[in-house]
């Protein structure tokens, strides 16, 4: 192990006890409502649901028909999962004979023309938000956006702050080592969260419709599945969120300031294609503006160093004002194996290993570093479980599980930290993965193709058989009371909330959209 985690990990261990437990958890869960026949569903957001633009714990991301579930951040991985069912459970019962569907890459799907775009209403608020998603497909299709995840929000617990102070020589725990700390874990994640996709990538394959008119680059599974044999995340491959386009962004994580400062050029940069696109084109916006980032969010990343903004502050702004709060990882496929998506065990071993990244060292990411590490997260998500495979590191290569080895170490060593006045459920989740490393036929992506040859399935008919098993499972079983109650007077309060603020004076929406930019 690094001799700098090892000393800090053996520093925590001997101050007050649990000091690493306690932290925030948070889950983001996104899902397509589809059809009985298992097409993207056309019809509006269920009212049941409230106002997808003000409710606080279900709205949608791109499409009208791509949910989103949000849960806050809690002190515990089980409440986390506990909510998360009791809202997809009430959602279910929203939707008469709509599914939710179960696997990351989506369903059958017509095109671009059959993807709606996401309503928030008339408000300036509300039409940024569609006119941005509206962007997203001129830029990238819109087929592309009805991909789902599942994002993981962590924050170390506060004790943790003045212990580390101290063991790092710090006079006391400010914001700005607080960001160091959280900035130094961003880049060791991008260092080796190409292991997220390896044990947890569930996207191997996905409909030939997917590619309507064009060309798939993948192989035929079947008549109706395209697919790569060793793939475990085509979601995060070269074919699903990434881009060409954004792979020539430089955006620094070597310091917060560089990282704001990078996003802030970003959006402020005209691109000469997405001039071509135009913003305004026969009266109607296309996109909020022609520069490489309408907003902060159009930038993708395995992780984000974030912070809770205030109303009407952007994401960038707010890590200006208070420093990083905590990281959302988007690295995640939604598991078709767990009716929420993720399970228990997952979110045990993300904590720990994020924490490996918190606590080992982080030197600053050059320029040759970056594209290595760009290359091992494409080689991992096309052909991961390849026999032999390897990855690039130190400027040569090393087999992964070699590297997965090391790291599954480092990541154990942090699970017996957090299982000291445990039931041992850290120490349990890494093994599991140990276990699927030795035996990959064990891990998501292998077990989805598997299924698939054992029954004789395409993707789009596993996908809808676990879509309905899942259903079926959270049709049978009532939210609890009390969150039921919540979430019916949440719907309400939320459309209330939206129709507050379109009875409010509006100004000209370019108007709105000018102050937006122009705020620093």
């Amino acid at each position: 192990m690094p001799s700098r985690f090892a000393r800090r990990l053996l520093a925590l261990g001997n101050s007050a006890q649990g000091v690493l437990a306690g932290g925030l958890r948070g889950l983001e869960k996104e899902a397509l409502r589809v059809r009985p026949d298992g097409r993207l569903a056309d019809t509006a957001h269920p009212l049941a649901l409230g106002s997808a633009l003000t409710h606080e714990y279900i709205t949608t991301d791109y499409s009208e028909a791509l949910l989103e579930f949000v849960t806050p951040a809690m002190p515990s991985s089980v409440e986390v999962l506990e909510l998360l069912s009791d809202i997809h459970r009430f959602t279910c019962q929203a939707l008469g004979d709509e599914l939710l569907w179960a696997t990351s890459m989506p369903c059958m799907l017509s095109g671009d023309e059959g993807v709606p775009l996401a309503r928030y209403g008339p408000s300036n608020v509300g039409r940024m938000k569609t006119i941005y998603r509206r962007g997203l497909g001129w830029r990238y299709g819109r087929v592309m956006q009805t991909i789902s995840g599942v994002h993981f929000n962590y924050s170390v617990p506060e004790q943790f702050w003045p212990v580390f102070a101290e063991l790092e020589g710090r006079p006391q725990a400010s914001d700005a080592l607080r960001s160091e700390t959280y900035m130094g874990l961003v880049r060791n994640f991008h260092r080796i969260g190409w292991l997220t996709l390896y044990l947890f990538g569930a996207s191997p394959a996905v409909c030939r419709s997917f590619f309507r008119g064009r060309e798939a680059q993948l192989e035929a599974f079947d008549s109706g599945t395209v697919y790569t044999p060793w793939s475990t995340s085509l979601r995060m491959s070269d074919l699903g969120y990434q881009n060409k386009s954004q792979a020539r962004l430089d955006i620094s994580l070597n310091s917060l300031e560089d990282y704001i400062t990078a996003l802030t050029e970003a959006i402020r940069t005209p691109h000469p294609d997405y001039r071509h696109i135009g913003v305004i084109v026969d009266g109607e916006y296309r996109q909020l503006s022609a520069n490489w980032l309408q907003i902060e969010n159009e930038y993708y990343s395995l992780i984000r160093p974030k912070r809770v903004a205030r109303s009407g502050e952007r994401p960038t702004q707010a890590l200006r004002r208070g420093g990083v709060q905590y990281v959302e990882v988007r690295a995640l496929d939604v598991s078709a194996f767990d009716p929420v998506g993720v399970n228990l065990d997952q979110l045990r071993f993300m904590e720990a290993l994020l924490i490996y990244c918190l606590l080992d060292e982080s030197p600053p990411i050059d320029s040759a570093e970056q594209s290595a590490l760009e290359r091992n997260h494409r080689r991992v998500a096309r052909e991961g479980r390849r026999p032999g495979l390897t990855l690039e590191r130190d400027g040569g290569e090393i087999a992964l599980a070699e590297w997965a080895a090391e790291i599954l170490e480092g990541v154990g060593a942090v699970a017996e930290l957090l299982d000291a006045a445990g039931d041992g459920s850290f120490g349990r989740a890494v093994v599991l993965q140990r276990e699927a490393l030795r035996e990959p036929e064990r891990l998501p992506s292998a077990r989805i193709l598997s299924e698939m040859r054992a029954r004789n399935e395409s993707f789009f008919q596993f996908a809808m058989r676990m879509s309905q098993v899942h259903h079926e499972a959270f049709a049978a079983a009532a939210p609890s009371p009390e969150i039921a109650r919540h979430l019916v007077e949440e719907a309400r309060a939320s459309l209330a909330r939206q129709a507050a603020i379109e009875a409010e004076p509006q100004a000209a929406f370019e108007e709105y959209l000018a102050a937006y930019y122009a705020a620093d």
